[in-house]
């Protein structure tokens, strides 16, 4: 059985391909799944640009012919050498579950399996089958801390040589999250602003990631908390006509309600109330708006705080896949969100 840690990949990446042949790369952050899965890839040693070392396969190619994952796994290469098979598009499917154990009862193949799958829940049969495959690994991949953010930017602002100032740096932070792929764009969209800089000052933040002040943020995901819809539509309109993108909002909605699940789970796990729990995990939100997030502590279950956070997670991906789209898309999601504050706030 392996299933590692969100934190354990970069120690595991080293030795890989020499432990493991399935790879199913899973979670919410699917610009980090994508990631990983190209990652490990590469680690193979074999030339992704190469047909006949690396086969791409979406999972729609598999339903009427289930067997080919395991063919394709089984195969030579026409060259000799590793192969790379890397299924994209997978989820809970039957027959995508069904290909692992089958892999993992015959005998050890030579080639590479990498798996891209979705959110999946602890009991599904594919995440089940890979955690208890002898030669498979389960990698989870969860949407970025403060943590893992700052180490991104080190890592990109350290290619480019380039210095940050912490204002700036809390500045970026609060653009960045929810995807990973999404994160590490504007990182590098901020370099290449910066290039002739020697440090990047907080105004370069504001001018290239956007200066949609914090506020006006704010006042767009407080609307959405409070199930204000006439007042999302005015704090999105102000957003609108300083020419920044409405993306900025629904990841700072992300981010609430990432928070307000992690402090909802607190008051369960400890049998804490709201007020509690907001002089502990709540102690750096902004005055003003504690009335409102304790209300939405109380207001909101584990249950309906996790399917929200899906909601943007989803939206947040959709937005970076058809950018064409990306304020309809925001701006759909978040009114969504407003109307389901109106009905928790009525239950």
């Amino acid at each position: 059985m392996a299933e590692i840690k969100a934190h354990e990949f970069d120690r595991l990446l080293s030795r890989a391909t020499d432990l493991y042949r399935i790879f199913l790369v899973y979670g919410p952050d699917k610009g980090l799944v994508s990631e990983r899965a190209k990652t490990l890839a590469e680690k193979a040693g074999v030339n992704v640009d190469d047909p006949f070392s690396y086969a791409r396969i979406d999972l729609s190619e598999l339903q009427g012919d289930p067997g080919r994952l395991i063919d394709e796994v089984n195969s030579l290469g026409l060259f000799g050498g590793r192969k790379v098979i890397h299924l994209r598009g997978s989820g809970a499917e039957k027959i995508v579950a069904d290909a692992v154990a089958a892999i993992d009862s015959g005998r050890i193949p030579d080639n590479i399996l990498i798996i891209e799958g979705g959110d999946l829940k602890k009991g599904s049969a594919l995440r089940k089958n890979a955690e208890q495959a002898k030669i498979a690994v389960a990698i989870p991949c969860y949407s970025d801390d403060v943590k893992s953010l700052n180490a991104l930017i080190d890592h990109e602002l350290a290619q480019a040589d380039l210095r940050i100032t912490p204002e700036a740096r809390s500045t970026l932070l609060e653009a960045l999250g929810g995807d990973r792929v999404a994160s590490r764009n504007e990182i590098r969209k901020l370099i290449l602003y910066c290039m002739q800089q020697k440090q990047i000052e907080q105004e370069h933040v504001t001018d290239i990631i956007g200066d949609a002040s914090a506020i006006s943020a704010d006042d767009a995901v407080d609307c959405v908390l409070a199930g204000d819809l006439d007042g999302l539509h005015r704090a999105i309109q102000k957003i609108v006509q300083s020419k920044q993108p409405i993306f900025l909002v629904l990841q700072s909605c992300l981010r609430t309600f990432q928070m307000l699940d992690a402090m909802r789970a607190e008051m369960e796990d400890k049998r804490l109330q709201s007020a509690q729990v907001m002089q502990t995990s709540g102690r750096h939100i902004h005055f003003k708006r504690k009335p409102l997030m304790e209300k939405a502590l109380r207001s909101w279950s584990s249950t309906s705080l996790a399917r929200e956070t899906q909601r943007l997670h989803t939206a947040i991906y959709q937005s970076r896949q058809q950018a064409q789209l990306d304020d309809s898309i925001a701006f759909q999601t978040l009114l969504a969100s407003a109307l389901q504050s109106q009905r928790v706030n009525r239950s």
